[in-house]
């Protein structure tokens, strides 16, 4: 088969998983996090319903991070063994159920247990998601998937900010409070959609009735031969690959990423209602920072790919993001202009700290392959999601110790700061790797 062909067929099998998988995916991933969202706007009643200090609230938030480290290794080994059809559907509704029951909370012990649950049943969705575009999609198109992938949880902070602010004002309503309609109409969906997944959801290109034998032929032999000149490992346990100093790395440089972007989700329903707005315009303010994340998260992996560059695809963002998060703080005054402008700074930052993840995520591909992949970006995310425990610990007691509502933002600074750095680090070490794979051939 000609080049040309081969070209046009590859062409067409990248357009169909665009149109078939990458839509379902997405749709997953956008009530994946609104049921992570949703805890913050929940919490700007449940602390004075059930006498709940801002530091205890944020430790029961956090302890999901727990759950979630926990069991998304051994997770994303499973959805190696029994397909993600299957996995992604018990993901899907029993993280559904956890958040329908968080609804009856009676007080911070049982909110602690079910976020720990919530977390468990999440456990390896996004790395499943990421494992599953290394068999559909080759190398040098992942950056860009994931980018798309990861606009979901634009849409869905978009849409789950305002949906969530609605939902409280229905305190009342039926006899719930507002912040159980929060949890129920957002455990709900997730509950339907894994039953709609059972059906829908292919394996694999193998399993795809949407795809031609040519078209799989393609990506079969495409990532295959990407696999034997990248010198990807796969090692013969693939638990072997949680030893790898090279995962390690990446997971330790990670953790900089979801600590900045949860510390700032979290957070920003708070900063906004500090300037005094209704719950129902606060979620519909909070769409602004999204929207422009949006737009970041299309542009830039797009542009990396186009111009065959990563490291400082990752680390300008970052150093970007992480100086307007030191700027909202160097905003001091509350005026409506200093409001203004301290909500723009929060807007790019949240656009750097979101868009320069699709590219991060090409790196562990780079040099894994199968069940080793599955296991090794498991405990790049679910090491790096720490981050997200410390972050709703750290933050709620800045506040508390500072009075402040912003200086939190120093800290995150600093932590986003530091995994840029780190990616030079990563990217030298990489380097390294690839060369001496190759002298060895």
């Amino acid at each position: 088969m000609s080049h040309t062909a081969q070209r046009s067929i590859g062409d067409e099998t990248i357009g169909i998983f665009l149109r078939r998988v990458m839509p379902l995916l997405g749709l997953m991933y956008l009530i994946a996090y609104v049921d992570r969202q949703n805890v913050s706007f929940a919490k700007l009643q449940m602390l004075d319903n059930l006498g709940m200090t801002e530091a205890a609230y944020g430790l029961g938030a956090s302890l999901f991070f727990i759950g979630y480290f926990l069991f998304e290794v051994p997770s994303n080994l499973i959805l190696g063994r029994v397909g993600a059809r299957r996995w992604f559907a018990r993901i899907m509704v029993t993280w559904g159920l956890v958040t329908a029951a968080l609804a009856y909370t009676t007080g911070p012990v049982m909110f602690y247990v079910l976020r720990f649950l919530l977390g468990a049943c999440e456990a390896g969705f996004f790395p499943g998601v990421l494992y599953l575009l290394t068999v559909w999609v080759p190398f040098g198109h992942r950056a860009r998937m994931v980018g798309w992938f990861m606009i979901a949880s634009v849409v869905a902070n978009a849409v789950g900010a305002p949906i969530c602010g609605s939902l409280l004002d229905l305190d009342g309503a039926l006899g719930l409070r507002g912040w159980q309609w929060v949890f129920l109409a957002t455990g709900v969906p997730a509950m339907l959609m894994g039953v709609v997944t059972w059906f829908v959801l292919a394996d694999g290109p193998e399993t795809a009735r949407f795809l031609s034998p040519a078209q799989k032929a393609w990506l079969r032999d495409t990532i295959a031969a990407e696999d034997q000149a990248g010198g990807k490992v796969a090692h013969a346990n693939p638990l072997s690959a949680l030893g790898d100093g090279r995962v390690l790395l990446l997971a330790f440089t990670f953790v900089g990423f979801p600590l900045a972007a949860y510390g700032l989700s979290y957070w920003l329903p708070t900063v906004v209602k500090g300037f005094g707005v209704s719950n129902t315009l606060n979620g519909f303010i909070n769409v602004l920072p999204w929207l422009v994340t949006g737009v970041a998260l299309w542009w830039l992996p797009r542009h990396s790919e186009r111009v065959g560059e990563k490291t400082w695809h990752i680390v300008l963002p970052v150093a970007l993001g992480a100086a307007c998060l030191v700027g909202s703080v160097a905003v001091s005054g509350q005026a409506a202009s200093d409001n203004a402008l301290r909500f723009a700074l929060l807007c790019v930052a949240a656009a750097c700290i979101f868009a320069a993840q699709p590219i991060f995520w090409t790196l562990p591909s780079s040099f894994l392959r199968g069940s080793s992949a599955a296991a090794g970006l498991a405990v790049i995310n679910a090491t790096g999601n720490l981050g997200g425990f410390i972050a709703q610990n750290v933050v709620p007691w800045i506040k508390d110790r500072t009075g402040s509502t912003l200086a939190p933002m120093l800290f995150l600074a600093g932590c986003l700061a530091f995994a840029g750095l780190m990616i030079f680090v990563v990217q030298g070490l990489l380097g390294r790797t690839a060369r001496s794979a190759v002298a060895a051939e």
